[in-house]
């Protein structure tokens, strides 16, 4: 019998904890980002709210959903239920409370005052049942060069919360920005297992990617390195495409550039079990007149389209109007494919060709039991 080689363990062991290589979970749609001092117990609330008002006066019926986002008329109607359901019973998967470029600098006072009401509203929201699936806030970037800011709103909300909710409620996560230098990872996790020994719950982070230094850090060990603490890597579209010199006209979610950037981080974190998710439309409606809120809803619809596309199944929501266009645009790109799919994997089970003569490679029916499994995650 051959011997196995030398080495060959430690090498198998590591590729195991490097790349786990799991069927994904649920992943939010989209992950809302609300100024912290804009943030309130009734915001979720209000975003779903304001987004039903805005779909039942600007899509009155499924033949309007059809036209808004070029959908078939059968397809539409299912798209269009879904969407009115969705709204009226969970608006927000994935909300941050965001003390970063949202909320801007203030004095230390204000902040820590601002803190206090956000950990008010978190508890409050966890006792009317209202906590989106996942929840957080985003910290200031180590970048700026006050790291004492930053750690310091951390530890005080999430020591707030935990006392004021009897614990930390499930899905919390912390957004950590401008990741210029990876040592500020290390420091970063370091900030995380101190207070976890405080609040006595795991804590894990996600890093925005979105300046093009961060780039070259990215790599297949980089969350092992971490001591497995990164969640999930968000890319940043507008610092990304001004950090490196495109004309405000151009800094847009689906420049070449940002594929650019989110292929190398797909390449970097593929088979580690981090979530990838796609940064935002920068956008609302000019008004509240039906033409210009369609027109918003048709430019966010495309480039949701385009994130899905390139395999990103998360995006930011930076206003209301972009529930619709996003759920709508979600929703339809499952279910148009829903039925075929599965039909593939039929087919592949039981050893015969599929429609048209389709043979798939394994890989494949990897891929299609994967995509099945993100729709029943994602549709309602």
């Amino acid at each position: 019998m051959p011997a196995v080689p030398e080495g060959f363990e430690e090498a198998y062991r590591l590729q195991r904890a490097r790349y786990p290589a799991g069927e994904p979970g649920w992943q939010p749609v989209h992950t809302v980002y609300v100024p912290a001092d804009r943030f309130s117990e009734h915001t979720v609330t209000e975003w779903g709210e304001r987004a039903l008002s805005l779909l039942k006066a600007h899509l009155h019926d499924p033949e309007e959903m059809a036209e808004v986002f070029g959908l078939p008329g059968g397809l539409a109607a299912v798209v269009h239920d879904k969407v009115l359901r969705k709204l009226a019973t969970e608006p927000v998967e994935d909300v941050r409370i965001d003390f970063e470029d949202g909320y801007g600098t203030r004095p230390g006072p204000v902040e820590d005052e601002h803190v206090r009401l956000a950990v008010a509203a978190v508890a409050a929201m966890r006792d009317a049942g209202t906590l989106p699936r996942r929840w957080g806030l985003r910290v200031k970037s180590f970048a700026d060069g006050d790291p004492e800011r930053s750690v310091r709103t951390l530890e005080r909300f999430v020591t707030g919360v935990s006392e004021r909710a009897g614990g930390l409620p499930d899905g919390f996560t912390v957004t950590f920005p401008k990741v210029l230098m990876e040592a500020y990872l290390g420091q970063f996790v370091e900030v995380l297992a101190r207070l976890e020994r405080e609040v006595g719950v795991p804590l894990r982070f996600e890093m925005q990617v979105e300046a093009p230094q961060t780039l070259a850090f990215l790599r297949g060990d980089l969350n092992a390195s971490l001591g497995g603490r990164l969640a999930a890597a968000h890319f940043g579209v507008f610092d990304h495409t001004a950090a490196i010199g495109l004309p405000p006209h151009e800094q847009r979610l689906d420049h070449p550039a940002c594929d650019h950037a989110r292929h190398v981080m797909q390449v970097a974190f593929a088979g580690t079990g981090v979530e990838l998710s796609d940064g935002s439309l920068a956008a609302v409606p000019a008004s509240e007149r039906t033409v210009d809120v369609h027109e918003l809803w048709r430019r966010h619809a495309e480039l949701v389209r385009h994130s899905l596309a390139h395999g990103y199944h998360q995006g930011w929501d930076m206003h209301a109007s972009h529930l619709v266009s996003r759920f709508a645009t979600v929703y339809a790109f499952h279910l148009a494919r829903y039925d075929a799919y599965r039909e593939r994997v039929r087919a592949w089970e039981e050893r015969r060709a599929g429609e048209g003569g389709a043979l798939d490679e394994p890989a494949t029916i990897r891929a299609l039991v994967v995509a099945l499994r993100r729709a029943d995650a994602a549709l309602p």
